[in-house]
């Protein structure tokens, strides 16, 4: 429970802190000279870079804590994604230990004698 609404507001502070920096015209103009040559500033008045540097300063610092905080959560929860996805799943076998049969000694059978015949001589030349 806690963990998701630490997450939310981590994405929020995300979204909005990368939102927050690309309106702010930088040495060079920035990216807010591209889309609408000063929006920001005509969007908060003449003071339009006191309050983004305001609320740049509060949503990174909000980003973070509960950059922090995830990270002491997910220890004390003590286990990563990784792990969990090598848990849950069950033992799988391969091929060769599944197609290889149980193999049993096989005691030797005692030796037949066969009858003595009687040997043949070399044919002559």
């Amino acid at each position: 429970m806690l963990y998701g609404l630490v997450l939310a507001v981590h994405l929020v502070a995300c979204f909005v802190l990368i939102l927050v920096i690309l309106l702010q015209a930088g040495r060079g103009g920035g990216l807010s000279d591209s889309f609408g040559g000063g929006a920001a500033q005509s969007l908060f008045g003449t003071r339009g870079t006191v309050y983004l540097t305001r609320a740049t300063t509060i949503f990174a610092a909000t980003f973070m804590v509960t950059s922090l905080t995830l990270a002491i959560l997910s220890v004390q929860k003590g286990r990563s994604l990784m792990e969990a996805t090598t848990v849950s799943r069950s033992p799988v076998t391969t091929t060769k230990q599944a197609a290889a049969p149980e193999v049993k000694p096989v005691e030797p059978k005692p030796a037949q004698e066969k009858p003595a015949t009687p040997e043949k001589p070399p044919p002559s030349q």
